[in-house]
């Protein structure tokens, strides 16, 4: 028997187990698994296994599987892959981000208010008349 009608038999069949096939095609399907020794085989294949496999149970990892793994990475690497967190590390991006928006604001106001007024749109750059001296 060639490979493409394996395959095709393998699939019929697991059609028919899983219960996708209806009506005409059910029965002709059933029909080959009684007469035909091929489908025979592979149903009671398919049925062998479907019966290890809903017998297997599921395996879980531990809870603290996650925490035991970083532990024995962290002491077999000498803290290579997970030395000392640093203030970026340890600080949301977030706050970094409005403590330098404000810090910028804070700049800007000071660079607009001051007397050379580098900021300002239109700034004054006569210079004040100066202050005569008073004699005594």
């Amino acid at each position: 028997m060639s490979e493409e009608v394996e395959d095709v038999i393998i699939a019929e069949v697991s059609d028919f187990l899983d219960g996708s096939l209806q009506g005409d095609e059910r029965a002709a399907v059933e029909q080959k698994i009684g007469n035909d020794p091929a489908y025979k085989r592979v149903h009671e294949e398919m049925v062998e296994t479907r019966k290890a496999l809903s017998g297997m149970q599921k395996a879980r990892a531990p809870s603290t599987f996650a925490a035991d793994v970083t532990s024995t990475i962290h002491k077999r690497s000498a803290g290579r892959f997970f030395a000392r967190r640093t203030f970026g590390d340890r600080v949301p991006f977030s706050a970094l981000l409005v403590v330098a928006v404000l810090g910028l604001a804070v700049i800007a106001y000071f660079l607009w208010a001051s007397e050379t007024g580098s900021l300002k749109p239109t700034p004054d750059r006569t210079p004040k008349p100066a202050i005569p001296a008073q004699t005594p």
